[in-house]
């Protein structure tokens, strides 16, 4: 091919080649791409009153914390205002909060606007996102360890919660907001304090600087409905010959101490015990915050109070127990002895007030004794060992030992006769004991139950007096019997 055709060629390839093939001896030439027509893409149009849904949830969560902010500028102090009833403080925020909303000109559909007051009314009334672990019933307690790391216990087991506070400042709002409720007060000068939630949820709250990554906050559930006595045997925390044992012992007027360690069920069993306590019977409670819900008519609940701003006005325990003596009690019920309280508490079960009831934390009934004669020591009376002894043998009757197992169950181990004293020593003797040796089914679950050691207790004699009847299966014994310890 000649100069001139290969010149052609290249300015017209197409005159060589079939269409889209090129010649086989034309050279590469270099040009300018081709043009690709863009790709259009269309973007369906937004109905009026709805949020995007790519970034609804985004969206949704800014407009909450503005909301929530401009809320909190606008009420200020009234939002804790103990004097307002919670229906007018709902009220208020409401309608204070649907201004705000208006304002924001930010277009809703129905159920995001629905959503977005209920989660602003969360966040300034309630317990902004630990408002669905409270409302939930499988959520017994919940640990709060600063704003980004919620826990819970469920089914007596520990997870993590999918739910955070927005802020340090969001969490301390609602520190804030539960104690206030309750009178109480948490500051710099005052970091850490008890309270408790409406339904007699147990709180318990520490701020920096003593808590170094945040602020902490613990709240211990109880049920909206309080557990009965059937519940407990549900649950293979009693047994139904154990059950009607205590109820025995409440009756004929035991004094009774219920012993285990933190978060063993020992407030709930108390409870349970309590509602074994006739009707016509004068009963006052006291503790450091109310938290039993007992459900007889003729009751008074005292509750201890801390010191003010000025570190002034405290009323503890221990006067409030002095004080229980001269209101006519049939019944003292002291919420957990941890102090010099413990010695007026026995000198009460000792001078006529029979059938008392309260907590203790230790880990078996020999060691509920010697935790009992340390908190007798507490009181600052220089007693000796042996008086304190004398007076815990003679006031008490009965140690219901609870302990939370492996499993994540909560058992009453021993059920425990406190006899008297045998030289030095307090004498006891199990009436009940929970059997370790069924060992655990495939999933860890204990598989044991408590069972009767066929001991029959001294104060069995007390029910025949008091024409009390128990079945003979109560007492039935076992193949082995434990002796005396």
């Amino acid at each position: 091919m000649s100069l001139s055709d290969r010149l052609k060629a290249a300015r017209d390839p197409g005159s060589q080649s079939p269409v889209g093939t090129p010649p086989a001896s034309a050279p590469k030439v270099s040009g300018p791409p081709a043009r690709s027509v863009p790709k259009v893409e269309v973007t369906p149009p937004v109905s009026r009153g709805a949020i995007p849904s790519a970034s609804g949830n985004e969206a949704l969560t800014k407009l909450k914390d503005r909301a929530s902010a401009a809320l909190f500028e606008r009420l200020g102090a009234r939002l804790n205002d103990t004097t307002l009833s919670e229906e007018k403080l709902h009220a208020m925020v409401r309608t204070e909060l649907n201004r705000v909303v208006e304002d924001e000109k930010v277009p809703l559909s129905t159920g995001q606007r629905q959503r977005l007051i209920q989660n602003v009314e969360d966040d300034v009334l309630g317990h902004g996102p630990l408002q669905r672990l409270l409302d939930d019933p499988s959520v017994t307690e919940i640990m709060v360890n600063g704003p980004n790391m919620i826990y819970i216990e469920q089914h007596g087991k520990l997870t993590g919660a999918p739910v955070r506070f927005a802020s340090e400042e969001a969490l301390r709002r609602v520190i804030e907001r539960i104690v206030s409720r309750v009178g109480r007060r948490i500051d710099e000068s005052s970091p850490l304090v008890d309270a408790r939630l409406q339904d007699g949820s147990r709180v318990n709250a520490v701020i920096p600087p003593l808590a170094f990554s945040g602020s902490t906050l613990t709240i211990r559930k109880f049920a909206k409905d309080p557990f009965k006595v059937n519940d407990l045997i549900a649950f293979g925390t009693l047994s139904s010959e154990m059950a009607e044992l205590l109820r025995a012992c409440v009756e004929a007027r035991l004094n009774i101490i219920v012993s285990g360690g933190t978060g063993t069920g020992k407030t709930t069993l108390l409870n349970v015990l309590s509602s074994f306590i006739p009707e016509g019977e004068r009963i006052v409670t006291i503790e450091d915050a109310v938290e039993l819900q007992l459900q007889q008519e003729h009751l008074v609940r005292l509750e201890s109070r801390p010191p003010n701003i000025e570190g002034k006005g405290e009323v503890g325990i221990r006067e409030l127990v002095r004080n229980s003596l001269r209101m006519r009690p049939d019944r003292i019920v002291v919420g957990e002895v941890r102090g010099g309280e413990s010695l007026d508490m026995l000198q009460a079960m000792n001078t006529g007030h029979d059938g008392s009831l309260s907590t203790v934390h230790a880990n078996t009934p020999r060691d509920a004794i010697a935790r009992l004669e340390t908190l007798v020591l507490m009181a600052g009376m220089d007693l000796p060992l042996r008086a304190i002894r004398e007076q815990i043998a003679s006031a008490v009757d009965l140690i219901v030992q609870l302990n939370r197992l492996r499993d994540g169950t909560r058992k009453v181990t021993f059920v425990t006769e406190v006899q008297g004293m045998e030289g030095q020593t307090v004498t006891l003797q199990d009436a009940f004991l929970f059997d370790y040796s069924a060992g655990v089914d495939a999933s860890g679950k204990f598989l044991g139950k408590p069972i009767p050691t066929g001991v029959r207790p001294r104060f069995a004699d007390k029910f025949l007096e008091l024409g009390i009847t128990l079945s003979p299966r109560v007492f039935a014994p076992p193949p082995a019997s434990r002796t005396s310890r």
